[in-house]
Protein backbone atom coordinates (compact mmCIF):
# COMPACT_ATOMS: atom_id res chain seq x y z
CA UNK A 1 0.00 0.00 0.00
CA UNK A 2 2.83 2.36 0.55
CA UNK A 3 4.65 1.65 -2.04
CA UNK A 4 1.17 2.08 -4.26
CA UNK A 5 1.34 5.78 -2.66
CA UNK A 6 4.52 6.39 -3.20
CA UNK A 7 4.32 5.72 -6.76
CA UNK A 8 0.72 7.67 -7.34
CA UNK A 9 2.69 10.43 -5.32
CA UNK A 10 5.76 10.70 -7.69
CA UNK A 11 3.29 10.68 -10.75
CA UNK A 12 1.42 13.70 -9.41
CA UNK A 13 4.50 15.51 -8.48
CA UNK A 14 5.55 14.56 -12.15
CA UNK A 15 2.58 15.75 -13.48
CA UNK A 16 2.78 18.77 -11.61
CA UNK A 17 6.46 19.73 -12.98
CA UNK A 18 5.86 19.12 -16.20
CA UNK A 19 2.78 21.63 -15.78
CA UNK A 20 5.11 24.17 -14.62
CA UNK A 21 7.22 24.00 -17.15
CA UNK A 22 5.00 23.02 -20.17
CA UNK A 23 4.47 26.89 -20.01
CA UNK A 24 7.85 28.32 -20.86
CA UNK A 25 7.04 30.31 -24.24
CA UNK A 26 4.36 32.03 -22.47
CA UNK A 27 6.99 33.03 -19.86
CA UNK A 28 9.59 34.23 -21.96
CA UNK A 29 6.24 36.40 -24.35
CA UNK A 30 5.29 37.35 -20.67
CA UNK A 31 9.40 38.61 -20.21
CA UNK A 32 10.03 40.25 -23.19
CA UNK A 33 12.95 38.71 -23.51
CA UNK A 34 14.82 35.32 -23.44
CA UNK A 35 16.84 34.53 -20.32
CA UNK A 36 19.71 32.48 -21.62
CA UNK A 37 22.32 30.77 -19.45
CA UNK A 38 26.41 31.87 -20.82
CA UNK A 39 29.48 30.98 -19.50
CA UNK A 40 31.19 33.60 -17.22
CA UNK A 41 33.49 35.14 -19.76
CA UNK A 42 34.93 32.81 -23.06
CA UNK A 43 36.16 34.49 -26.16
CA UNK A 44 34.53 33.53 -29.05
CA UNK A 45 31.59 31.83 -27.75
CA UNK A 46 29.70 33.58 -25.09
CA UNK A 47 31.80 36.91 -23.61
CA UNK A 48 30.97 40.61 -23.25
CA UNK A 49 32.71 43.14 -25.55
CA UNK A 50 34.66 46.36 -24.75
CA UNK A 51 30.94 48.22 -24.42
CA UNK A 52 29.94 45.67 -22.43
CA UNK A 53 27.53 43.92 -24.68
CA UNK A 54 27.66 40.00 -24.91
CA UNK A 55 29.00 38.18 -28.19
CA UNK A 56 29.81 34.66 -29.11
CA UNK A 57 28.62 31.87 -31.14
CA UNK A 58 26.28 30.97 -28.48
CA UNK A 59 25.00 34.25 -27.85
CA UNK A 60 24.00 34.38 -31.64
CA UNK A 61 22.21 31.02 -31.38
CA UNK A 62 20.51 32.89 -28.33
CA UNK A 63 19.85 36.11 -30.12
CA UNK A 64 18.52 33.52 -33.27
CA UNK A 65 16.00 32.56 -30.40
CA UNK A 66 14.98 35.59 -29.86
CA UNK A 67 14.52 36.50 -33.17
CA UNK A 68 11.92 33.36 -33.73
CA UNK A 69 9.83 33.99 -30.28
CA UNK A 70 9.74 38.51 -30.89
CA UNK A 71 10.84 38.85 -34.36
CA UNK A 72 13.64 40.78 -32.36
CA UNK A 73 17.47 39.19 -31.82
CA UNK A 74 18.14 42.16 -29.18
CA UNK A 75 15.28 40.60 -26.77
CA UNK A 76 17.79 38.71 -24.90
CA UNK A 77 18.82 38.25 -21.17
CA UNK A 78 22.13 37.00 -20.62
CA UNK A 79 22.66 35.27 -16.96
CA UNK A 80 26.38 34.15 -16.49
CA UNK A 81 26.68 30.80 -15.15
CA UNK A 82 30.00 28.81 -14.44
CA UNK A 83 29.89 25.21 -14.74
CA UNK A 84 28.60 24.27 -11.09
CA UNK A 85 25.94 26.80 -11.34
CA UNK A 86 24.57 26.09 -15.15
CA UNK A 87 21.84 23.04 -14.19
CA UNK A 88 20.67 24.60 -11.26
CA UNK A 89 19.84 27.49 -12.63
CA UNK A 90 18.26 25.37 -16.00
CA UNK A 91 16.47 23.44 -13.50
CA UNK A 92 14.91 26.15 -11.27
CA UNK A 93 13.71 28.13 -13.98
CA UNK A 94 16.33 30.81 -13.81
CA UNK A 95 17.24 30.42 -17.40
CA UNK A 96 15.22 29.47 -19.83
CA UNK A 97 17.82 27.23 -22.20
CA UNK A 98 21.69 27.16 -21.65
CA UNK A 99 23.79 28.32 -24.35
CA UNK A 100 26.94 27.33 -23.16
CA UNK A 101 29.70 25.35 -24.15
CA UNK A 102 28.00 22.43 -22.65
CA UNK A 103 28.62 18.51 -23.24
CA UNK A 104 26.06 16.68 -24.09
CA UNK A 105 26.21 12.98 -22.65
CA UNK A 106 23.74 10.10 -21.89
CA UNK A 107 23.73 11.39 -17.73
CA UNK A 108 23.25 15.06 -18.44
CA UNK A 109 20.32 14.03 -21.15
CA UNK A 110 18.32 11.75 -18.62
CA UNK A 111 19.10 12.07 -15.14
CA UNK A 112 18.67 15.85 -14.71
CA UNK A 113 15.21 16.79 -15.83
CA UNK A 114 17.22 18.53 -18.85
CA UNK A 115 17.63 17.60 -22.53
CA UNK A 116 20.22 19.04 -25.06
CA UNK A 117 18.23 20.79 -28.37
CA UNK A 118 21.17 19.79 -31.12
CA UNK A 119 24.58 20.27 -31.52
CA UNK A 120 26.28 23.78 -32.64
CA UNK A 121 29.58 22.73 -32.12
CA UNK A 122 31.83 19.59 -31.91
CA UNK A 123 34.78 19.63 -29.89
CA UNK A 124 37.31 17.56 -28.34
CA UNK A 125 39.04 17.81 -24.92
CA UNK A 126 42.95 18.71 -25.54
CA UNK A 127 46.02 20.02 -23.86
CA UNK A 128 47.54 23.88 -23.69
CA UNK A 129 51.11 23.92 -22.72
CA UNK A 130 54.00 27.02 -22.05
CA UNK A 131 56.21 25.51 -25.27
CA UNK A 132 59.19 25.84 -22.80
CA UNK A 133 58.08 22.55 -21.25
CA UNK A 134 59.75 20.71 -24.68
CA UNK A 135 56.48 18.40 -25.02
CA UNK A 136 55.40 17.53 -28.50
CA UNK A 137 52.63 15.00 -27.63
CA UNK A 138 50.20 14.66 -24.24
CA UNK A 139 51.90 11.12 -23.89
CA UNK A 140 54.65 12.91 -22.98
CA UNK A 141 53.62 14.83 -19.98
CA UNK A 142 53.69 12.29 -17.36
CA UNK A 143 53.63 13.40 -13.76
CA UNK A 144 53.10 16.95 -14.64
CA UNK A 145 50.23 19.00 -13.36
CA UNK A 146 47.13 19.73 -15.05
CA UNK A 147 44.72 22.38 -14.35
CA UNK A 148 41.41 22.10 -14.49
CA UNK A 149 37.75 23.13 -13.98
CA UNK A 150 35.33 21.83 -11.24
CA UNK A 151 31.88 20.43 -12.37
CA UNK A 152 33.10 19.97 -15.85
CA UNK A 153 33.12 16.62 -17.93
CA UNK A 154 37.05 17.09 -18.64
CA UNK A 155 38.27 15.35 -15.10
CA UNK A 156 36.29 12.08 -15.65
CA UNK A 157 37.46 12.38 -19.54
CA UNK A 158 40.76 13.19 -18.59
CA UNK A 159 40.92 10.33 -15.74
CA UNK A 160 39.57 7.66 -17.85
CA UNK A 161 42.44 8.48 -20.93
CA UNK A 162 45.40 8.92 -18.41
CA UNK A 163 44.74 5.38 -16.72
CA UNK A 164 44.46 3.79 -20.52
CA UNK A 165 47.61 5.06 -21.78
CA UNK A 166 49.81 4.71 -18.25
CA UNK A 167 49.80 8.43 -17.66
CA UNK A 168 50.27 9.62 -14.16
CA UNK A 169 49.25 13.50 -13.09
CA UNK A 170 48.22 15.64 -10.83
CA UNK A 171 45.09 17.34 -10.93
CA UNK A 172 45.00 21.17 -9.70
CA UNK A 173 41.02 21.74 -9.30
CA UNK A 174 39.62 25.08 -9.66
CA UNK A 175 36.11 26.12 -9.48
CA UNK A 176 35.92 28.85 -11.28
CA UNK A 177 36.86 29.35 -15.36
CA UNK A 178 39.15 32.73 -14.72
CA UNK A 179 41.14 31.67 -11.58
CA UNK A 180 41.93 28.21 -13.64
CA UNK A 181 43.28 30.49 -16.32
CA UNK A 182 45.67 32.53 -13.64
CA UNK A 183 46.65 29.49 -12.05
CA UNK A 184 47.79 28.63 -15.19
CA UNK A 185 49.13 31.51 -16.62
CA UNK A 186 50.87 31.60 -12.74
CA UNK A 187 52.75 28.21 -13.53
CA UNK A 188 51.07 26.79 -11.01
CA UNK A 189 50.58 23.84 -13.16
CA UNK A 190 52.19 22.58 -16.39
CA UNK A 191 49.00 21.61 -18.67
CA UNK A 192 45.57 23.40 -18.50
CA UNK A 193 43.28 20.51 -20.38
CA UNK A 194 39.66 21.10 -21.41
CA UNK A 195 37.73 21.16 -24.87
CA UNK A 196 40.15 22.16 -27.48
CA UNK A 197 37.98 25.31 -28.46
CA UNK A 198 38.25 26.77 -24.81
CA UNK A 199 42.00 26.10 -25.40
CA UNK A 200 41.93 28.50 -28.40
CA UNK A 201 40.37 31.06 -26.72
CA UNK A 202 42.17 30.68 -23.30
CA UNK A 203 45.65 30.97 -25.90
CA UNK A 204 44.70 34.25 -27.47
CA UNK A 205 42.45 35.88 -25.10
CA UNK A 206 43.42 34.98 -22.06
CA UNK A 207 47.62 34.53 -21.75
CA UNK A 208 49.45 37.45 -22.00
CA UNK A 209 52.24 36.02 -24.61
CA UNK A 210 50.22 33.55 -27.03
CA UNK A 211 53.23 32.44 -28.84
CA UNK A 212 54.51 30.94 -25.97
CA UNK A 213 52.25 28.59 -25.60
CA UNK A 214 50.88 25.67 -27.93
CA UNK A 215 48.12 23.46 -28.09
CA UNK A 216 48.89 19.59 -28.13
CA UNK A 217 47.43 17.66 -31.30
CA UNK A 218 45.80 14.77 -29.07
CA UNK A 219 42.11 14.86 -29.14
CA UNK A 220 40.99 12.76 -26.41
CA UNK A 221 37.18 12.60 -26.06
CA UNK A 222 34.39 13.29 -28.16
CA UNK A 223 32.86 16.59 -26.77
CA UNK A 224 29.16 17.62 -28.69
CA UNK A 225 28.42 21.08 -27.38
CA UNK A 226 24.90 22.35 -27.34
CA UNK A 227 21.97 23.75 -26.26
CA UNK A 228 19.88 22.23 -23.19
CA UNK A 229 16.47 23.20 -22.21
CA UNK A 230 13.88 21.32 -19.46
CA UNK A 231 12.61 17.82 -19.94
CA UNK A 232 8.22 18.17 -20.03
CA UNK A 233 8.14 21.05 -22.45
CA UNK A 234 8.19 19.87 -25.94
CA UNK A 235 7.09 23.05 -27.37
CA UNK A 236 9.88 24.87 -25.79
CA UNK A 237 12.27 22.30 -27.11
CA UNK A 238 11.39 22.59 -30.55
CA UNK A 239 11.83 26.33 -30.93
CA UNK A 240 15.26 26.35 -29.61
CA UNK A 241 16.03 23.04 -31.59
CA UNK A 242 14.57 24.58 -35.18
CA UNK A 243 15.63 28.02 -34.39
CA UNK A 244 19.58 25.96 -34.76
CA UNK A 245 18.25 24.30 -37.19
CA UNK A 246 17.20 27.10 -39.47
CA UNK A 247 20.81 28.44 -39.08
CA UNK A 248 22.36 25.78 -40.48
CA UNK A 249 20.13 24.66 -43.04
CA UNK A 250 19.99 28.49 -44.57
CA UNK A 251 23.84 27.86 -44.92
CA UNK A 252 23.44 24.78 -46.85
CA UNK A 253 20.83 26.51 -48.77
CA UNK A 254 23.40 29.92 -49.33
CA UNK A 255 20.76 31.92 -47.67
CA UNK A 256 22.60 35.00 -45.96
CA UNK A 257 22.09 37.87 -43.53
CA UNK A 258 23.16 39.98 -47.02
CA UNK A 259 20.98 37.84 -49.55
CA UNK A 260 17.93 36.43 -47.22
CA UNK A 261 15.82 39.31 -48.73
CA UNK A 262 16.52 38.86 -52.25
CA UNK A 263 16.42 35.02 -50.96
CA UNK A 264 12.76 35.12 -50.90
CA UNK A 265 12.34 35.31 -54.55
CA UNK A 266 13.66 32.01 -54.78
CA UNK A 267 11.90 29.30 -56.60
CA UNK A 268 13.77 27.22 -54.46
CA UNK A 269 10.66 25.34 -52.52
CA UNK A 270 12.91 23.95 -49.37
CA UNK A 271 14.31 27.97 -49.35
CA UNK A 272 10.88 29.42 -49.75
CA UNK A 273 9.74 27.08 -46.74
CA UNK A 274 12.64 28.22 -44.72
CA UNK A 275 12.29 32.02 -45.38
CA UNK A 276 8.13 31.68 -44.40
CA UNK A 277 7.02 32.42 -48.15
CA UNK A 278 5.69 28.51 -48.15
CA UNK A 279 3.60 29.12 -44.77
CA UNK A 280 3.31 26.02 -42.39
CA UNK A 281 6.38 26.01 -40.50
CA UNK A 282 5.54 29.03 -38.14
CA UNK A 283 2.22 27.40 -37.19
CA UNK A 284 4.27 24.30 -36.56
CA UNK A 285 6.07 25.85 -33.54
CA UNK A 286 3.03 28.79 -32.50
CA UNK A 287 5.51 31.43 -34.05
CA UNK A 288 5.31 33.84 -37.09
CA UNK A 289 5.69 32.10 -40.55
CA UNK A 290 8.57 34.64 -40.69
CA UNK A 291 10.30 33.07 -37.75
CA UNK A 292 13.97 31.82 -39.62
CA UNK A 293 13.88 34.82 -42.22
CA UNK A 294 14.05 36.73 -38.99
CA UNK A 295 16.96 34.42 -37.61
CA UNK A 296 19.31 34.59 -40.87
CA UNK A 297 18.51 38.29 -41.42
CA UNK A 298 18.77 39.66 -38.14
CA UNK A 299 21.99 36.92 -36.91
CA UNK A 300 23.09 35.32 -40.00
CA UNK A 301 23.27 31.79 -40.91
CA UNK A 302 25.48 29.22 -39.11
CA UNK A 303 28.55 30.00 -41.17
CA UNK A 304 28.33 33.38 -40.63
CA UNK A 305 28.09 33.35 -37.24
CA UNK A 306 30.80 30.72 -37.09
CA UNK A 307 33.33 32.88 -38.85
CA UNK A 308 32.64 36.15 -37.10
CA UNK A 309 32.91 34.35 -33.51
CA UNK A 310 35.41 31.40 -33.86
CA UNK A 311 36.56 31.05 -37.69
CA UNK A 312 38.76 33.14 -39.83
CA UNK A 313 37.23 36.57 -39.03
CA UNK A 314 37.91 35.78 -35.42
CA UNK A 315 41.38 36.17 -33.40
CA UNK A 316 40.59 32.60 -32.63
CA UNK A 317 40.95 31.36 -36.22
CA UNK A 318 39.29 28.07 -35.75
CA UNK A 319 39.02 25.90 -39.15
CA UNK A 320 35.40 24.51 -39.72
CA UNK A 321 36.60 20.41 -39.57
CA UNK A 322 33.97 18.66 -37.77
CA UNK A 323 31.54 22.10 -37.62
CA UNK A 324 31.36 22.25 -41.55
CA UNK A 325 28.97 21.54 -43.45
CA UNK A 326 28.13 17.86 -44.39
CA UNK A 327 28.25 18.79 -48.17
CA UNK A 328 31.36 19.91 -47.33
CA UNK A 329 32.98 16.79 -45.67
CA UNK A 330 31.67 18.08 -41.65
CA UNK A 331 28.94 16.97 -39.55
CA UNK A 332 26.46 19.62 -39.54
CA UNK A 333 23.83 18.36 -41.00
CA UNK A 334 20.67 20.25 -40.87
CA UNK A 335 17.22 18.70 -39.93
CA UNK A 336 15.50 19.56 -43.38
CA UNK A 337 12.62 22.15 -42.46
CA UNK A 338 9.61 20.81 -44.45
Amino acid sequence: MNIAKGLIGAALLAAAAQGAQAATLDVVRQRGAVACGTTTGFAGFSAPDAQGKWQGLDVDLCRAIAAAVFGDANKIKVVPLNSQQRFTALQSGEVDVLTRNTTVTQQRDTALGIIHAGINFYDGQGFLVPKSLGVKSAKEINGATICLQTGTSNENTLADWARANNVSYKPVVIETFNEVVNAFAAGRCDVFSTDASGLASIRISKLQNPDDYVVLPEIISKEPLGPFVRQGDDAWLNIVRWSLSAMIEAEEYGVSSVNVDEQTKSANPNIKRILGVTPGSGANLGLDEKWAYNIVKQVGNYGESFERNVGQGSPLKIKRGLNAQWTQGGLMYALPIR
